[in-house]
């Protein structure tokens, strides 16, 4: 084959560095014309490896490597002990809405702060918050309280737009709180700590679930049409909805606690946690048909996620090849800026990717290139606290630039075009019956874009918040 087609030198003089340059840029031109990320990459990574290998070792020979090393990533990636913490992550949050436990949340959040301006909306992303401790996705937290929140809120005469704008923006902070399936996958491309990060993730993701909360208070107050108070509950009454929530609160003590003493490895925390949620949600009288909804659903986001990775990390693999995380890298430590203005610079472009990616593909598919990049530009993986220019070790920037990141993950869930959590929102209220489009959801999401530059700058000035349970471990 080689005699018809002499791959070596008709590559030869190509440049592969440069090339990996032409074929990222194609693939930002597939994705955004729609083409699944997974694919995508996959297409591309094998591509690249093909064109690789054959400039070195001709025709037959570099297809054939090239499809060993592609062929290599599933099998190899499938059987990571860490990426088994992804499918009981998420079978938790399932169990947990299939048994109703969901409803019991909220009712408690409406019960204790629903007298505040804008109560409903306030009880909202404290439900949400909590159920993204059993969770770890953000569209299932948004499509769960589309359909519990928005009804109630607008019983009681909410503006639509608001009501929908709190949901899609409250189920992002499932991508913060432990345990979250995104951070699982952030620890497992930069090979850093699963346990620690998770731990990370617990604080700021309270930061952000409390300025939420005081964005709803704020805006209802301003205009008390946006959501009118909810009061004339007794302190029984409060006291009487929490044992309906506290399996919630059970599972999250059990996965933080365990993790923090180290009587667990996060992946056996998971399954001790969806363990217990099945044992309350079979108590609560859970059905054969719930729990078979439940597992299904839970399987459909696994095999998803799994093959973004699989795709994702075969384009890696050809990265890797092509030098070019290392080179971006080095040009980015050489620039004569300061740290913190070439930090903002990357994060204005995880903005605008955002607009047209969904975050676990925008986080997979920029990590390889971006992380060697500020972790070069903090002083390099081995730096000391005192010689670094953002101040911290190299663990400790992987970890507080995993937050930093996941956090700007959750802007491209509520900003147009894209927003999967407004899509979902309002999928869910059309499919209720409700009076909420896309449209209304984006309006009502766009206040908390706001909010979350606000706790990204409070993370970005304080990142005592981000590694200090960390530390601790």
């Amino acid at each position: 084959m080689d005699s018809l087609i002499d791959m070596k030198a008709l590559l030869e003089g190509v440049d592969i560095f440069t090339l990996s340059l032409w074929l990222s840029g194609a693939l930002l031109v597939l994705v955004m014309i729609g083409v699944r990320v997974a694919f995508a990459t996959a297409f591309i990574g094998f591509l690249g490896l093909c064109l690789f290998f054959m400039q070195k070792q001709g025709f037959d020979r570099g297809l054939v490597t090239a499809m060993k090393l592609a062929g290599q990533v599933p099998h190899s990636k499938s059987t990571t002990y860490a990426l088994s913490l992804i499918p009981t992550f998420i079978l938790i949050g399932y169990l947990a809405y299939y048994a109703g436990l969901t409803a019991y949340l909220f009712e408690a959040a409406k019960r204790w702060v629903g007298w505040l301006p804008g109560g409903l909306g306030v009880a909202t992303v404290f439900a949400t918050a909590g159920f993204a401790a059993v969770s770890g996705a953000s569209v299932a937290t948004s499509a769960v309280f589309a359909r519990i929140a928005i009804p109630e809120m607008l019983k009681v005469n909410y503006d639509k737009r608001f009501a929908a704008g709190v949901v899609a923006a409250g189920g992002t902070l499932a991508s913060l709180i432990p345990p979250s399936a995104i951070l699982v996958i952030y620890a497992i491309i930069v090979e850093q700590s699963v346990g620690k990060l998770l731990l990370a993730g617990f604080l700021p993701g309270l930061v952000s679930a409390l300025i939420y909360g005081a964005l709803v208070v704020g805006m209802a107050k301003a205009r008390p049409s946006l959501g009118p108070p909810v009061r004339g509950f007794t302190w029984g009454q409060r006291f009487a909805a929490l044992p309906g929530a506290m399996p919630i609160f059970v599972v999250v003590f059990i996965i933080v606690y365990s993790i923090y003493f180290g009587w667990a490895t996060p992946t056996e925390a998971g399954a001790l946690g969806a363990f217990v949620v099945l044992i309350m949600a079979l108590w609560q009288g859970m059905r054969w048909g719930q729990l078979k909804g439940a597992l299904i659903e839970a399987a459909k986001l696994t095999v998803m996620i799994f093959t973004m990775i699989w795709g994702v990390l075969i384009y890696v693999r050809f990265l890797g090849f092509a030098k070019l995380p290392d080179a971006f890298a080095g040009w980015i430590s050489g620039l004569e800026y300061p740290a913190i203005v070439i930090l903002l610079a990357i994060l204005g472009v995880y903005v605008i990717l955002g607009m047209f990616m969904d975050a676990i593909g925008m986080l997979i598919l920029t990590l390889p290139v971006a992380f060697p990049a500020v972790i070069a530009l903090n002083g390099g993986p081995d730096v000391t606290r005192e010689a670094s220019a953002l101040g911290m070790t190299g663990e400790e920037c992987a970890i507080w630039f995993g937050i930093i990141v996941v956090k700007m993950a959750e802007l491209c869930l509520i900003t147009p075009p894209i927003g999967l959590n407004c899509y979902v929102v309002a999928g869910v209220a059309q499919d209720s019956k409700l009076p909420i489009s896309v449209q209304d959801v984006f309006r009502g999401a766009s206040p908390f874009f706001v909010a979350d530059v606000v706790t990204v700058a409070v993370l970005i000035a304080f990142p005592g918040i981000v590694l200090w349970l960390p530390s601790l471990l």
